[in-house]
């Protein structure tokens, strides 16, 4: 894996299945660049491995307050 990434750093890099190219793995910065650096919401929710994570945040209560327009 580090071969890998150091290689991404350099440029893509190429993965096959059977001879014929699968994938491309390349840096954050080129990714960014392709992509114009823009993610929305949906984009990052289906990335594999994201039912994975825990994620607990705290409730927070807000109590509802009359607007001093004074």
């Amino acid at each position: 894996m580090s071969r890998a990434k150091k290689a991404a750093e350099l440029g893509p890099v190429f993965i096959t299945d059977r001879g014929k190219p699968a994938h491309v793995l390349l840096s954050m910065e080129e990714y960014q660049r392709l992509t114009g650096g823009k993610r929305n919401i949906a984009d990052a929710l289906a990335m594999p491995g994201v039912a994975d994570i825990e994620f607990d945040p705290p409730r927070i209560n807000l109590e509802p307050r009359t607007a001093d327009l004074s």
